[in-house]
Parts: C-alpha cells; sequence; structure tokens
C-alpha cells in the first residue's frame, strides 16, 4: 500500500463501516477485493439479526406478530418508508418498498402508459438494461402496438459511448405529438452514466408526456431528488448498492400530485386497499393515498428485514458523506488505471464529470479481455465481465478502501501483462 492510500484511509470517517459487512475470501483465504456492488452489494453484518428476530416472532408469536412486537408485519413496510425517500430525494408517501424492479415497472406502466389519442410512443434508450426493454415492448404489444413503430430508442452519437442530454431533448421534441411515456435509467448500467434528470423530466411534460426511472444503479448511488426533478415514478431493485440481499425487495416512487389521485388506474390487490377499511373486504377497491396505493400484496417479511440493516448503515454513515467518499475512490481508481502502460489499452468508458457518475468505472478493455478478466478474479479481485469487452468495477464507499483501489489497479496492471 502506498503512502497516499494508506494516508486516505486513515484519515476516512467511514472506514470503520467496511468491518459492519462480510466481505468474499479469495483462493488464499485473505479477504477479496469487492468491486461488484453494482451487481450485488455486501451483506451486512446486522441482516442476519434483524431476520432471526423476525423468526422468533414467527416462532413465539405466530399469526400474533402481525400485530404486535416491535416491527409487526402489518405494516413491516412502512418502517422503510422514510430512510428509501431520504435516498430517493422523496417525502415517505411517496415511496413504498414492494416487489422487483420489473414488476413494479409493470405495475407502473398500468398507470402511466395508456396509448390513445394518437400518444402512442415510448421512448428509451438504445442500451436499455433487457428487463426494461422486455417490459416495455410486451406493454406495446399488450396494447395492440406494434414495437417496431411506436418504440423510439435514442443511441449515443457514433464513437462515442454516453448519452448526450442535447440528443435526448432533440428526440423528445421530434416525437412531442405522438409521445407517451419517457423511460430512462438513473445511472446506465454498461457505462455507469448519471444522466442529467430535471431537464429531460422537464421537456417530456413540455411535450404531454409522462417521465419515469429505471434506479437499479442509482439509488444507493448517487444523489436523488426525484419529487423536485418533477420525475413521475420511478422503480429500483434492492440487492445492489442498497445491500439487501440476492433478489431483494425492490421499491417504487410516485410523485404525490399522482399519488393522491385515487382515480388514476392500477392494478389492484387488498394491500394498495385503504387501511381503514381493507379487513372489513369491502367488494369495491379504494386505493390508499401515496405510493401505498399500487401494492398488491401484503409484504415479504423475512425478504424485507435485511435492508433495515442495509438501511440503518446509510443513516448512520450520512449519504453525503458517502458520496463524497464515492467520488473520492473513483477518482483514486481513474487515475491509477490512467497510469498503466501500456497507453490506449484501456478505454474508461464512464464520464468523467463527477456529477456525471457514481460508484461504477466501465473499462473497455483493448484485447484479451476475457483473459485479463480471469486474472483479476484469480488475484482476488472480484467485478464483472460483460461481453464483449466490458469490465464494470465499483468501488462502494462503505465497504471498500483505497488500499483495496490500489491492490486492484495493481493486480489489473499484472494481468494485462504477458
Amino acid at each position: 500500500m502506498t503512502a497516499d492510500a494508506a494516508a486516505l484511509d486513515a484519515e476516512d470517517p467511514l472506514a470503520r463501516f467496511a468491518d459492519e459487512f462480510h466481505h468474499p475470501l479469495d483462493a488464499a483465504g485473505r479477504r477479496a477485493v469487492y468491486l461488484c456492488g453494482h451487481s450485488l452489494g455486501l451483506q451486512p453484518k446486522a441482516a442476519a439479526d434483524y431476520v432471526e428476530h423476525e423468526l422468533t416472532v414467527w416462532r413465539d408469536l405466530a399469526v400474533r406478530g402481525h400485530h404486535e412486537g416491535s416491527r409487526p408485519w402489518i405494516s413491516y413496510h412502512e418502517t422503510l418508508a422514510a430512510p428509501l425517500a431520504e435516498l430517493a430525494g422523496a417525502t415517505p408517501a411517496e415511496v413504498v418498498a414492494m416487489n422487483s424492479l420489473t414488476v413494479n415497472l409493470h405495475l407502473m406502466l398500468v398507470s402511466f402508459f395508456r396509448p390513445g389519442a394518437g400518444r402512442d410512443r415510448i421512448l428509451i434508450e438504445k442500451s436499455a438494461f433487457p428487463s426494461d426493454r422486455y417490459a416495455i415492448v410486451s406493454q406495446i404489444s399488450y396494447h395492440g402496438l406494434d414495437p417496431a413503430r411506436h418504440l423510439i430508442e435514442v443511441a449515443p452519437r457514433r464513437g462515442e459511448h454516453c448519452l448526450r442530454t442535447e440528443d435526448l431533448l432533440a428526440s423528445i421534441e421530434r416525437d412531442r405529438a405522438r409521445l407517451a411515456l419517457v423511460l430512462l435509467p438513473g445511472v446506465q448500467y454498461l457505462t455507469g452514466q448519471s444522466l442529467d434528470v430535471a431537464p429531460i423530466a422537464a421537456a417530456a411534460h413540455a411535450a404531454g408526456a409522462a417521465f419515469g426511472l429505471d434506479l437499479a444503479h442509482a439509488i444507493g448511488n448517487t444523489p436523488l431528488r426525484l419529487h423536485d426533478w418533477n420525475v413521475d415514478f420511478a422503480v429500483w431493485c434492492g440487492y445492489k448498492y442498497l445491500n439487501g440481499g440476492p433478489g431483494a425487495i425492490g421499491g417504487c416512487f410516485v410523485h404525490e400530485r399522482h399519488a393522491r389521485r385515487l382515480d388514476l388506474p392500477r392494478f389492484a390487490g387488498w394491500w394498495g386497499h385503504d387501511k381503514a377499511t381493507r379487513f372489513a373486504m369491502p367488494e369495491r377497491f379504494a386505493p390508499l393515498a401515496g405510493a401505498e396505493g399500487w401494492q398488491v400484496s401484503n409484504p415479504p417479511v423475512l425478504a424485507m428485514a435485511p435492508l433495515h440493516a442495509a438501511l440503518d448503515v446509510f443513516r448512520r454513515a450520512d449519504p453525503r458523506r458517502l458520496r463524497a467518499k464515492s467520488l473520492a475512490l473513483t477518482a483514486y481508481l481513474r487515475a491509477s488505471i490512467e497510469a498503466l502502460p501500456p497507453p490506449g489499452r484501456i478505454e474508461i468508458l464512464t464520464p468523467r464529470d463527477p456529477a456525471s457518475h457514481g460508484c461504477q468505472l466501465s473499462l473497455r478493455l483493448r484485447s484479451d479481455g476475457v483473459r485479463t478478466a480471469e486474472r483479476l478474479a484469480a488475484a482476488g479481485i472480484i467485478g464483472d465481465w460483460r461481453e464483449p469487452d466490458v469490465l464494470r468495477l465499483a468501488p462502494v464507499p462503505a465497504y471498500n478502501s483505497f488500499a483495496e483501489v490500489e491492490r486492484a489497479a495493481r493486480a489489473l496492471a499484472d494481468a494485462l501483462g504477458p
């Protein structure tokens, strides 16, 4: 470890939080350098306690656990609203923890994609995460429309890797008369680019379209102000930067101007029904005000429990301090990679501007990419390889250190060797 990395770690007020997570080991039995939080966050050590607590309540109270105990199950999801709202830049009434990302996206599309009166097109990015694209295409087809005609895809310019805000705005303007919905990522999964949301949302609304976000790679990673940006809806998963575990419960944001509209079409379920009469079992659905009104089923408590442990780390660490460390870690990794010989063998796809990226750096390896990735893994550096030529590395501020970033850069230099 260089003096620089040692000094930075010694001065890091968040360094102690790394010990609150379980870290995988490499083949030699030492702690691996885990740079894959963009795919699956590490397990908070407290997660087992939260799950065990609910297992104990189930064992001791059985059905009474719905109403008794420190976190009664009927309102269990409500305890996640405030910390999720802080990360989303929303009010607690605008967020709800439920389902998985793509299920939530379908539920949102029922409400926010209602083609008619000539408005029947959806705009997405050309390289959207496949699940988003599948969901959008299936919804277009469900309405009897042709995806070839009703799906607009915006790509980076020739020779570039990232989307330009001006190109997105121009595409919205070109199709303003037919546009029903714009759906974009908060952070693009392959390049790590963070979009400038506010002007795009404003342009979509000026064109008469709804605006939604996929925050899978953004929540818990980059600063969000969904309410102030006037986003109509957003969806996310809980297993990446939120550290909620594999397949963790996702979430939804619905802006309060919609969330209080009880007449907005939706697919209904009993947990979205008015709490005052839910157990009276009325025939007619009366939706809750707020994002909770889009729930269809009661919360899976055992699956939600690990999120409590993870969100408690965010609360104590402070998202603002985490963001500052994230930018410092990523800048340190970028500088270390750019110093590697030979020049030009690695191309960094992620924008340099701090406002345009989160934790992730995406590296295009111009030759021997698979071999390089395999050598990194053998050296105990856990990243993520995406065919045909992209290596994604994400130093997460809650559990990664500058020393680990330095170790990863050295291992990359060795992996690139003959």
